[in-house]
């Protein structure tokens, strides 16, 4: 990071003073009115992104700490090492001789702002925010909770109070002190919690709005390079508000109370009014995840490309069967399966998600399905295939459908849709006689088996993500075992 800000760098090495007005991150150095403009047509530099000196100030103070340069060798980072996380200039290769993951920075930082890693990034943090609000408002509600409990208690209090004479004013005066002293207890508990969330939230929103002001000024290299070390502060408070649902400060809190029967026999030998019960027990309330990721965030090399699968022929099986409606590689399971719930085609209905602890439904979609619609899940989307529209749909678990592809030119009368591991979907075509593979974001699609491949009616399919196998069946007879290379 440059010394000075306000001075031009260039200038300065000519032992001249001029106030600098732009500020060049790939030269790390700020320049003048005159030396801007050589700067701009140069044939070094003229490909630089530059940003006022103005602007350029605004970024979080961790962002310009940041060494754009290497501190060891004083030479540019021209390389980066996904063994040890770290850039490294040409001079730190040389301790680098065994890693065998040292990638190109400028490669890897190009259209940083704009890839998916980028994205995930900004995803993550309003997903935290927006658990954080689920979680003030889930603690909210045990307090409204709380309050309506104590009212009825006391309703019933007075009701029974009613029967008795002035010698159960004492008794009823104890229960009704010890029934608000553990109701403030308990009150002083969530409290505690909400005061702590609300820190949190102050947290990421610091954090979001540093993102924003990187995203919008920082160069490419200070972008990957911040992210790098946000990410890791990131990952703290994600797993602090994750290991809160883990502790009994979220567990659901209950009052009662049962009154004495026996004052209405014997109420001289009473001493007590009743007693006051308090229950707790872990909540429903379940943090919502993006995706699942490992340690955290990693900014990874583009994902294979759809054009470079290369399916071959494993082995051909004679299933004798008619009528073919599912298949799968044994020991992973057809179910979609999400955080104790099943997620299914319930035909009118749309798409509907049972929980195995209760066995309530909630409903993800209202969009009614036909009797051979097929669903798969990968990380946080939904993938469902619409038989008599010829298209397929991706959705979140809350029904918000993010892209759908429709191609009859591709695809007729989709029916089973399994995923891979890089979220590619794999859809089997039953009267295009095909099976053809989308990309993530639903806008490209090859088709990689036909009838030229023995598929004659195809209906289900099962891509199995730890031996990268795709299953294909036939709705008739013959099934077949595809091995998926990369």
């Amino acid at each position: 990071m440059a010394t000075n800000w306000n001075i031009c760098g260039v200038c300065h090495n000519l032992h001249i003073t001029k106030q600098s007005v732009e500020w060049c991150s790939e030269c790390d150095e700020g320049l003048c009115e005159k030396c801007k403009e050589h700067h701009a047509v140069s044939k070094s530099s003229k490909s630089h992104e530059t940003v006022s000196i103005s602007e350029y100030k605004k970024l979080p103070t961790k962002v310009l700490e940041i060494a754009q340069t290497c501190k060891l060798h004083n030479e540019k980072f021209e390389l980066f090492c996904k063994k040890h996380d770290c850039p490294c200039c040409k001079k730190c290769v040389e301790s680098h001789n065994d890693c065998k993951s040292l990638i190109d920075i400028n490669e890897l930082i190009k259209n940083i702002k704009t890839s998916n890693a980028f994205y995930e990034f900004e995803q993550n943090l309003l997903e935290i925010v927006e658990n954080i609000k689920r979680l003030n408002t889930h603690r909210k509600e045990n307090l409204t909770s709380l309050e309506d409990k104590k009212r009825k208690i006391e309703t019933k209090i007075a009701q029974t109070r009613t029967n008795f004479n002035i010698h159960l004013d004492k008794l009823q005066d104890g229960l009704i002190k010890e029934l608000t002293a553990i109701e403030e207890k308990e009150k002083r508990k969530i409290q505690t919690l909400l005061t702590f969330l609300k820190d949190k939230k102050k947290n990421i929103n610091e954090f979001q709005e540093n993102i924003a002001s990187i995203k919008k000024h920082a160069s490419e290299l200070q972008t990957f390079l911040a992210m790098k070390h946000i990410e890791k502060d990131i990952d703290v408070e994600e797993k602090i508000i994750q290991s809160i649902t883990k502790t009994d400060t979220t567990n659901q809190v209950n009052i009662s109370c049962q009154i004495n029967e026996s004052l209405k026999q014997i109420i001289d030998s009473v001493h007590k009014f009743g007693e006051i019960y308090v229950t707790s027990y872990p909540c429903d309330f379940s943090i919502q995840k993006r995706k699942e990721r490992q340690a955290q965030i990693m900014v990874s090399l583009p994902t294979r490309n759809i054009e470079n699968l290369i399916l071959s022929l494993d082995k051909r099986i004679n299933t004798k069967l008619s009528n073919v409606r599912g298949c799968s590689i044994l020991p992973d399971s057809m179910t979609v399966y999400k955080d104790g719930h099943l997620i299914y085609c319930a035909r009118e209905k749309g798409l509907q998600m049972i929980s195995l602890s209760d066995e309530s439904i909630t409903n993800i979609t209202y969009n009614k399905l036909s009797i051979f619609a097929y669903v798969t899940a990968f990380g946080d989307r939904l993938f469902y295939t619409n038989y008599d529209h010829d298209s397929e749909i991706c959705c979140d678990y809350h029904g918000k459908i993010l892209w759908t592809f429709h191609d009859t030119t591709f695809l007729l009368s989709p029916l089973g849709i399994s995923v891979d591991n890089d979220g590619f979907v794999y859809v089997v075509g039953g009267d295009t006689h095909n099976v053809v593979v989308i990309s993530p974001d639903g806008k490209h699609c090859r088709k990689i088996l036909s009838s030229d491949d023995g598929l004659n009616l195809p209906h289900v399919l099962h891509y199995d993500q730890s031996t990268n196998k795709l299953l294909v069946a036939n709705h008739l007879d013959t099934a077949f075992l595809f091995d998926v290379k990369r």
